[in-house]
């Protein structure tokens, strides 16, 4: 029996990220509470930003003119706090004014406080020359009204929720939550807490999977439903699939994609809808499924996802497909990730066949440290480094070289 050509990443990821049409529904909610989201429709802005020409430093307004030469002596004429606004400025004038405050008329430039001397009688000696515009913060050279400040598919962090609250904006319009159906299928998986480690049966392991994926699908915005562990039973099997499509967008599985006779999610899932079983040239991680289940009476399809069993097999597979798919359904427009240039400080010198993601963590010199045990069951790699090697098939590594770095703090963010 011929074996199925293994199938590159780089050819896998563009035909699943055809099949990830953005959801429709689109909610407004609270920009406070709109981290992570994922904006729906563009953000213009309505007004500049600063609205008005305001002062960068604590110090005094006045005109350029006035001080050509250090040494000036200036009346001062007003106080001009941020939050409120000053009179004309005339010349010989200057006027008090706080950072934020805006450029009173008549004014051109600020001077900072450092470099004034405070005299008697509300004057000022200003002790160098002042260029027109100093320290000031022009109207609008933050924000034009009118911009585009914010695309529609981005998704929002912290800095951007400054900015839409810069606008004026209470609320956005963000993309709808996928729903997620996520269970494990194989009966020798245990949940924590049901059996203490010391009443273990032999042959059994406790589930980690399902605390990570869950975790990583609700960073990524899904709204989560955990189904739990179903029995290696294809009655069982199909109608937790079944059940799950009904309210959800996508199913995602952890377990049962390889070609065992107890690996039940195959038939399954063709019974109800459609499914390729992709072998992939990626290593941790190989066994990988995508497909439809159909919905009874209706039109459209549930996406369909399944992840090999190994532990971190199931986690490097999620970073590299799943979480890009599900940006991809609240309509992101960058599902990349960043590659950083590093230097190797170890040696791989065991080419294979396929891309490896090998689990590393930098030091203190600025190199990568190599975790030295990279199996695929070992989840202790992925806590220990904080981020892979994305080393091309057929290469192996020597000290010193350079490699390409993706780090789990963007990949998780």
């Amino acid at each position: 029996m011929t074996r199925p050509a293994l199938l590159s990443l780089d050819d896998a990821l563009p035909q699943l990220l055809a099949q990830a049409r953005a959801l429709t529904g689109v909610q407004l909610v609270s920009t406070f509470d709109a981290d992570g989201r994922v904006l729906a429709r563009d953000v213009v802005a309505a007004l500049q930003v600063p609205p008005q020409d305001n002062s960068s430093m604590d110090g005094y307004a006045l005109r350029a003119a006035d001080c050509a030469q250090a040494g000036a002596v200036l009346r001062v004429t007003q106080r001009i706090p941020a939050g409120t606004h000053g009179t004309q400025l005339n010349a010989g004038e200057a006027a008090r004014i706080f950072t934020g405050a805006p450029i009173p008329p008549g004014a051109d430039a600020v001077v900072m406080q450092e470099d004034c001397d405070a005299l008697e009688s509300e004057q000022v000696q200003v002790t160098k020359a002042v260029p027109a515009g100093q320290w000031i913060r022009r109207s609008g050279e933050d924000v034009t009204r009118g911009a585009t400040v914010l695309s529609q598919g981005t998704r929002l962090t912290p800095a951007e929720l400054g900015l839409a609250a810069s606008i004026g904006l209470a609320q956005l319009q963000v993309s709808a939550r996928p729903r997620v159906a996520l269970f494990s299928t194989g009966d020798e998986l245990v949940m924590p807490g049901d059996v203490a480690p010391e009443a273990m049966p032999a042959g059994a392991i406790y589930n980690s999977n399902r605390f990570f994926l869950r975790a990583m699908l609700q960073r990524l915005g899904c709204e989560v439903t955990d189904l739990g562990i179903v029995p290696d039973k294809r009655d069982a099997t199909i109608a937790a699939l079944r059940d799950a499509a009904l309210h959800h967008d996508l199913i995602l599985t952890s377990g049962g994609v390889s070609v065992g006779e107890e690996d039940h999610i195959k038939p399954a899932v063709e019974s109800l809808g459609e499914l390729n079983l992709w072998q992939l040239a990626i290593k941790p991680g190989k066994p990988f499924a995508y497909g439809k289940v159909n919905r009874e009476a209706q039109a459209d399809a549930c996406h369909f996802m399944g992840l090999p069993g190994n532990p971190v097999s199931s986690f490097v597979t999620f970073l590299l497909l799943v979480r890009p798919f599900v940006l991809a359904l609240q309509g992101v427009t960058k599902t990349d990730i960043t590659r950083t240039d590093m230097t190797a400080h170890f040696d791989w010198p065991r080419a294979d066949k396929r891309r490896e993601f090998l689990r590393v963590k930098r030091n203190a010199q600025g190199g990568l440290d190599l975790f030295p045990n990279q199996s695929s069951g070992v989840l202790t790699s992925a806590v220990w480094g904080d981020g892979v090697v994305d080393n091309p098939a057929g290469q192996t590594i020597s000290k010193g070289d350079t490699v390409r770095f993706i780090s789990f703090a963007e990949w998780l963010a």
